[in-house]
Order: C-alpha cells, then sequence, then structure tokens
C-alpha cells in the first residue's frame, strides 16, 4: 500500500470516527447533567483537533508533491545515487555522505528552497524522518516566501 492510499484510508476512518464522536457528543449534552454536557463539548473538540491535524498533513504532502514536480520539470531532483546492501537497504554510510553534500549546499545557499528540498530529503534518506519534516517545512517557507 503507498503512504497515499494510507493516509487517504485513515482519513476516512478519523472523518467516520468524528462523525460519531460528535453525535455521541450531541446526545450527551443533551441529558443536561453537567458531566454529560462535559464530555459533549470534549466530544467536539477532540474530532477538531484530528480533522486540524489531517488538514495539515494533507497540505504538507500536497506542497511537497507540487515542489518535487516543479524541481523535476528543472532537472533538479536529486538523483539516487545512494548505495544498498544485498538485501536493499540503503547503506550508511552512503547515506551519510550524501547527507554531508546535501548540507553543504544548504550552507552555501541558505535561502534556496531547492537545496534544502534535497537536504530534506538527504535526512529522510538517512533514516531522520522528523528532522526530514522540519526541513522541508523550511523548504516550503522559504518557497513561500521568496
Amino acid at each position: 500500500m503507498t503512504s497515499r492510499t494510507g493516509f487517504f484510508i485513515l482519513g476516512a476512518v478519523l472523518l467516520l470516527t468524528a462523525l460519531v464522536c460528535i453525535g455521541e457528543g450531541v446526545q450527551l449534552i443533551a441529558t443536561g447533567k453537567p458531566f454529560g454536557i462535559g464530555i459533549g463539548i470534549c466530544a467536539f473538540i477532540i474530532p477538531g483537533i484530528g480533522l486540524w491535524f489531517l488538514r495539515q498533513t494533507f497540505r504538507f504532502g500536497r506542497t511537497t508533491e507540487a515542489m518535487s514536480r516543479e524541481l523535476e520539470a528543472e532537472g533538479g531532483l536529486p538523483v539516487d545515487e545512494l548505495r544498498r546492501t544485498s538485501g536493499g537497504r540503503i547503506d550508511r554510510a552512503s547515506a551519510d555522505e550524501v547527507f554531508a553534500k546535501r548540507q553543504a549546499e544548504a550552507e552555501a545557499a541558505p535561502g534556496d528552497w531547492r537545496v534544502w528540498f534535497r537536504l530534506a530529503v538527504a535526512y529522510a534518506d538517512a533514516g531522520d524522518t522528523p528532522r526530514a519534516r522540519k526541513t522541508m517545512h523550511h523548504a516550503i517557507k522559504l518557497r513561500s516566501n521568496p
């Protein structure tokens, strides 16, 4: 299953869960009891937070996909120069070499979103997903504020 398919399946499950929570929240508020009203209000807030996260994740994916298409049209997508083990996993030393190269490019051109995009890909290849996302967010910010 691709990550896009998984995202849409989980998104649909979240929407269904949100509808059920909101329905239960209405019933709890209708009881008129203070405890029921409190839980009912929470039943409205929690799905709202989940839907906000879903929206942010969707926007992140859509934006990075557009950036990828733009880089591809310019011929600037990072080339896969990573060595792999016999099992198909990325060789750690190879990922570190590519990462050092991408980091030097980002330091040389700190205002260019393209080098930050490639650095985010290098972070992801090195297995550092939190830094990859943070770096990609920085690339998005640079692209939207030239």
